[in-house]
């Protein structure tokens, strides 16, 4: 992997010290890259790309970055095409000089122009500046597995795989009020904000074209949910886990050895099992984070042990304590570069920093509860319209409902979930699925008077997320498919920036076999009917995944991610460290968090509660970028 960078005057104008602020950003993403670095400068300093390196494919020299095609295009690229060798012969194998990817891209562009990203299967963020045309071209992967930000200061528009890169170039670092807004009620952003005023995350699927002074920002693909009634059951399942095989031979493609991340739940330990049989004996490694001392609730390491032994590979488990919390927390927020609003981050940093000891590269099984639907809230949703469309006579004969036998097998598992039940539940059954679905995921009311709501604005979250779920793209006839299109669209590429912070923080690849755009664009046909079945969400990825795992994993019910014992820590060990934290000068001065009414919560937290982990995360993320705007300003020297 690697990171990228680089900045264009929109005015054809030199900037000042353009090497050095190739430098700086090379710099703060070297952790990204500890292979190596590169820099281009165009001769009139108009236009400069920086590069991080890290070597996974073509580890040679000769596919150093920045790379040019001798045509008078460069490029800086990170991420990974899985179908390059096909790309390769296509465009004529005496083209190339190198066993790259990256050139691969180069060529694909000269060929194709901007239409070359359709043919790309993969992940990716990338910027070629063309000398002919004068035009800087960027893209981004169809989902936001790779990051890319942009920022325009001074008719001078600046790029980087992650934000801290671009904070040296702000006029200064401030909060952008909508942005806090958005992660204040969904732990994230939407619509390519930022928390950061001037910083704009380029969205998953879009292109970025400057020309003659314009910055243009264009969608190239999009899924779309044309449920498919014309097939068998098993025609989905064959045809799924042919696709399924195919992306994880393809995500194994590298010059070094390949694990995997194990939670111990069927996405991962699907993908885990998949992979083990591509290699030879022994050459698999998996790798999982426990806490042991809060026992089973919390550590789920015997389930990953059985895929392990059940698939033949070794396992390596990451114990992780609250001193490791302790320890750590202020540089997850670092390499985050944002607020996390999920505990996970914290042991998915700690297992990536376990496996960077091991392996380069790991699979993981993000993506799998967003497309076959995996998340408890889709079953608590459906079972409402369930009833919903009982007392009102709806649901007869419709192909696409659900069935109380499919989902009353399940409600054991909500027994963990019963504020959240307590919640969806309050105001009735009868509004709009936008309306109540809204209400399900946010949480800002949960937040309560600790926010200076009367600070932030008239903005509302509540019309972007309307416009999202009731997308042109997704068909009226099938809730699950409006909710999990939702969070594709938005959860999703949050997951993915923690994917890949925690993992690039120590010069770890982690690639995703389920986010595979023919793969996505098929399940996305799937009936929901065919998704969750015979009381089993996800059915027909169980099904596929039968020959491949033990019988232990296939009848989980409790799955509920990375669980962390957070609450456990801040009312505990780890309370001293909370209330400094929040009681600091400047912690006690925030705009828009009351951190003494935060102070008399902590006792308040439930088990799996994310409130204060939310709020301390946003405490902390302002302490190592508000507070030190300093420091960033002083590596600019122009």
């Amino acid at each position: 992997m690697s990171g990228i960078s680089g900045f264009v005057n929109l005015l054809n104008r030199p900037i000042s010290h353009p090497r050095s602020a190739i430098a700086v950003m090379n710099l703060l993403q070297q952790h990204r890259g500890p292979d190596g670095y590169g820099e281009w400068i165009r001769d009139d300093s108009t236009v400069g790309l920086g590069h991080r390196r890290q070597n996974i494919i073509g580890i040679s020299s000769e596919a150093a970055q920045p790379m040019t095609d001798g045509n008078g295009n460069w490029i800086v690229y990170d991420g990974k095409i899985y179908n390059y060798r096909e790309l390769r012969k296509e465009l004529g194998e005496t083209l190339f000089r190198t066993t790259s990817d990256t050139e691969v891209i180069l060529h694909s562009y000269e060929q194709w122009r901007k239409s070359c990203v359709n043919r790309f299967r993969g992940m990716f963020s990338f910027a070629i500046w063309n000398e002919t045309r004068r035009t800087l071209f960027c893209a981004r992967d169809r989902f936001g597995i790779k990051p890319f930000y942009y920022a325009l200061v001074d008719d001078i528009l600046y790029f980087s795989s992650e934000i801290k890169a671009l904070l040296p170039f702000l006029p200064d670092i401030e909060t952008d009020v909508d942005g806090l807004k958005d992660y204040l009620t969904f732990q994230f952003c939407l619509g390519g904000k930022t928390l950061f005023v001037g910083v704009n995350e380029l969205p998953p699927a879009h292109l970025l074209i400057i020309r003659d002074g314009n910055v243009k920002v264009e969608k190239y693909w999009e899924v779309y949910y044309s449920l498919d009634f014309d097939h068998t059951e098993k025609y989905f399942q064959d045809r799924l886990e042919s696709l399924v095989s195919e992306s994880v031979s393809l995500h194994m493609q590298s010059d070094v050895p390949v694990g995997a991340y194990v939670s111990g739940g069927l996405d991962s330990s699907t993908i885990a099992s998949l992979a083990a049989k591509l290699v030879q004996k022994n050459e698999m490694i998996g790798f999982n984070g426990r806490f042991k001392e809060f026992g089973s609730a919390f550590d789920e390491s015997d389930y990953a042990k059985a895929v392990a032994h059940y698939s033949g590979f070794d396992l390596k488990i990451r114990d992780i304590h609250c001193n490791d919390f302790l320890e750590h927390i202020r540089n997850v927020i670092y390499h985050m570069d944002f607020p996390v609003a999920g505990p996970g981050a914290l042991p998915q940093y700690l297992v990536s920093q376990e496996a960077s000891q091991h392996r380069k590269v790991l699979l993981g099984g993000q993506g799998g509860d967003e497309i076959f639907g995996g998340y408890i809230r889709y079953l608590v949703a459906y079972f409402e319209q369930c009833i919903k469309g009982a007392i009102n006579g709806v649901t007869g004969g419709a192909r696409f409902v659900l069935t109380y036998q499919s989902i009353i097998p399940n409600l054991t598992a909500l027994k963990d979930y019963q504020p959240m039940l307590a919640k969806f539940w309050s105001e009735g059954l009868f509004d709009e699925m936008d309306k109540r679905y809204f209400r399900l995921i946010n949480r800002a009311p949960d937040l309560g008077e600790a926010i200076r709501w009367n600070e932030l604005g008239e903005y509302s979250p509540y019309e972007i997320f309307r416009s999202i779920f009731k997308g042109t793209n997704v068909g009226k006839e099938s809730y699950l498919d409006q909710m999990t299109h939702f969070d594709f669209k938005t959860l999703l590429p949050a997951l993915l920036q923690v994917e890949d912070r925690t993992s690039m923080a120590w010069g770890v690849e982690s690639r995703l076999p389920f986010l595979d755009h023919p793969l996505v664009e098929f399940v996305a046909t799937i009936p929901a009917n065919i998704k969750i079945k015979d009381g089993r969400m996800k059915y027909i990825l169980h099904e596929i995944a039968k020959p491949h795992l033990p019988k232990v994993i296939l009848e989980r019910t409790d799955k509920k991610g990375f669980p962390t014992p957070f609450t456990q820590w801040i009312q505990g060990e780890a309370k001293d460290f909370v209330i400094d934290v929040f009681s600091s000068t400047k912690a006690l001065s925030r705009n828009f968090v009351d951190n003494k009414k935060v102070l008399r919560l902590l006792d308040k937290e439930p088990k799996y509660g994310r409130n204060i982990w939310g709020l301390l995360c946003l405490e902390l993320w302002q302490q190592e970028f508000h507070d030190k705007k300093g420091y960033f300003q002083s590596l600019n020297t122009k």
